[in-house]
């Protein structure tokens, strides 16, 4: 058996960071932005990270070449502070740093994996990461965030498996505290609370859990617990015997669970730093997708090296994949697994870049599979739940339900589908996804037409996409759909494009931030760079599954500066890859009428009016978001030419 590891360092992190040597010699550096050095490498151990990104991270207001000077700085500082045994941990080469974990010991690593079987370990989970480090910079205040976040989530699921093995009414009722302490927006959970005090044969501490259940939602969420929780309550008043259900999954509520394996290198050639720099960028670009989980990179690691048996991880999906080095040319290919029965690679591609700078090549790379892993996995996540005969009432597989309506447009489905939107948000008032999708359901309601006389469409897609941010400020679609809620019903173009670059800071590799930006560019009458922001949306997801909105987008720009034939050319190809989607069609009868095509603008404006039928000038005039009078005029002019009236 293995000789356990000599600790040459602990750090804390839970709470006021502190680093001390195995003798309890105090090592901590002196500056905030060097332990936040410390505090990255920590977390990110033993993988590599880029001198760019921590530049990034800690200087984003300064110069590069400034910035990589304070990292330099930094860096000798924190060698300096850690003493003759923990200088050894820190490997730097010119292009990355990184931290030797096996002579550390991490309370933030270390206690996830204990959650489940020690309550003190739970315990501490919940108190604030780096309590003494906000306000560093913009953008580690937001990795900060995330790692909090996921600390969270990881107590939580901690918290919620240990509800699901408690045998008795007792254990049953302390548990769900435990959850409730960490989320009480988990109604399932004060269900089950209230259930467990009463089969206890305490009355009193069921409806005093009802009471407090009533006011978390109240003060919080200002609405109030949903008729099902409700008559939980009224049912303890009479004899009702109530049948207590057990508790889902964490991971099965809020995201799939993915893990981005380590890279296998093939040939002579191949360079280990380009494969652990390219799966920790990946991993990193992921993290941003708020509905992902992303397993811990060491625990995957150790996974690799059978450290832990196989299926420890429980993964949903896994990207894996190789890196093969010949000459200046580099090679890497991926797979995405789906490991739920019957297992199976659900998309594969491979990227050949040249070698000349490492780190352009991971960024682009990992933009680039970010960008087209994400609507994958959420399409077929999706699928599988609408093909479920027996579905669970979380907000999350109502949504899931509800997505390929959106996607498919079809009007019957797409009511059904809001209706499902409407009651995942009153289900779980915290979960910001569920009211962003149904603020982005409300957009297509009014483009398609289809809003019932009398809705207030625009006050709701307004309150829906506002209270999706306010749960979520770091969540970069809710903040792209708010944005486009302002810029499409609303016609506030100019707040719009404030918010779009603050998702974009959040993400840049949201292909819908891109897209939708280019878009209210073009509303305020930047054409080119409107054109440039839908370019960078195709690099990134070329065969978006929402391809037939996301292509159409480069309509207004090609209408607004008068290319008409090209127009005529992308809107064929749109509306080949939905027939039903109205807002092609607009554009491209406009540009049909500047083209004197009568029979062809004919033909395009009888289908429009099947899907449409009060389609006139004075609704086009009133719905169009351009800003400057001339486009609006073009637009226009186009449509009276065709022969709308």
């Amino acid at each position: 058996m293995a000789a356990a590891p000599v600790i040459k360092l602990r750090i804390t992190m839970l709470g006021r960071m502190d680093v001390r040597a195995v003798t309890g010699e105090p090592l901590l550096p002196r500056s905030r932005k060097t332990r936040a050095v410390l505090a990255i490498l920590a977390l990110e151990a033993p993988n590599l990270v880029s001198r760019q990104r921590l530049a990034d991270l800690l200087w984003s207001r300064r110069g590069e070449e400034q910035a990589r000077g304070s990292l330099r700085q930094a860096l000798h500082e924190l060698q300096e502070a850690l003493g003759t045994d923990g200088r050894s941990l820190i490997i730097a080469t010119r292009e990355t740093v990184a931290l030797d974990d096996v002579g550390v010991w991490t309370d933030a690593r270390a206690l996830p994996a204990l959650a489940r079987d020690r309550v003190e370990a739970l315990n501490l989970l919940q108190t604030e990461l780096l309590s003494d480090l906000d306000g560093l910079d913009a953008a580690f205040d937001t990795w900060l965030a995330d790692q909090r976040r996921r600390l969270r989530d990881i107590a939580l699921e901690a918290a919620t498996a240990r509800l699901t093995a408690a045998t008795t009414a007792e254990a049953r009722a302390q548990e769900s505290r435990r959850v409730l302490a960490i989320d009480p927006a988990q109604e399932p959970i004060w269900r089950i609370m209230i259930r467990a005090e009463a089969e206890r044969g305490d009355r009193g501490a069921a409806f005093a859990a009802w009471e407090e259940c009533r006011r978390v939602f109240a003060e919080r969420f200002r609405s109030a617990p949903s008729p099902e929780t409700a008559a939980l309550a009224e049912s303890l008043r009479g004899e009702v015997a109530v049948q207590a259900p057990q508790p889902v999954r964490r991971t099965t509520l809020r995201g799939a669970r993915l893990g981005v394996l380590p890279f296998k290198m093939l040939g002579d050639g191949a360079d280990p730093e380009v494969s652990l720099g390219l799966a920790g960028e990946i991993t990193a670009a992921l993290a941003r997708f708020r509905w992902l989980v992303l397993v811990d990179s060491a625990s995957l690691a150790a996974v690799e090296r059978q450290e832990r048996p196989e299926g420890a991880l429980d993964l949903d999906f896994s990207l894996s994949g190789t890196v093969q080095r010949a000459g200046e040319r580099v090679r890497v290919t991926l797979r995405l697994t789906d490991h739920r029965p019957p297992e199976a690679v659900v998309w594969a591609e491979r990227f050949d870049r040249d070698a000349g700078d490492l780190l352009v090549l991971q960024d682009e790379i990992a933009a680039e599979v970010v960008a087209r892993v994400d609507p994958e996995i959420l399409l077929i996540e999706a699928n599988r739940a609408a093909s479920r005969h027996s579905v669970m009432s979380t907000a999350y597989d109502l949504l899931l339900r509800a997505i390929p309506a959106i996607y498919r447009l079809d009007r019957e489905a797409y009511m059904r589908a809001g209706a499902l939107l409407a009651e995942a948000t009153k289900l779980e008032p915290d979960y910001a996804p569920a009211f962003a999708w149904h603020a982005y359901w409300h957009l297509f309601l009014v483009g398609q037409g289809w809003a019932p006389a009398g809705m207030d469409v625009l006050e709701k897609s307004e309150e829906l996409a506002s209270r999706a941010v306010a749960l979520d400020p770091s969540d970069a679609q809710a903040l792209t759909i708010l944005a486009h809620v302002r810029a499409f019903l609303h016609h506030r173009v100019d707040e719009a494009v404030t918010l779009y670059e603050r998702a974009l800071q959040l993400n840049p590799n949201l292909p819908m931030a891109w897209v939708f930006s280019a878009l209210a560019l073009s509303y305020r009458g930047d054409q080119e760079e409107a054109m440039r922001r839908w370019d960078r949306y195709k690099r990134l997801a070329p065969l978006h599954p929402h391809a037939f909105f996301f292509d159409s987008a480069r309509l207004v720009p090609l209408l607004m500066l008068r290319r008409h034939e090209e127009v005529d050319a992308v809107a064929r190809q749109v509306t080949a890859l939905h027939t039903g989607f109205t807002f092609p069609y607009k554009l491209w009868l406009s540009a049909l009428g500047h083209l004197g095509r009568h029979e062809d603008a004919a033909k395009v404006s009888a289908r429009l009016l099947t899907m449409e039928a009060d389609f006139n000038l004075a609704k086009a005039r009133a719905r169009s978001p351009l800003k400057r009078p001339d486009d609006l005029a073009h637009y226009l002019a186009g449509l009276r030419k065709a022969g709308l009236s």
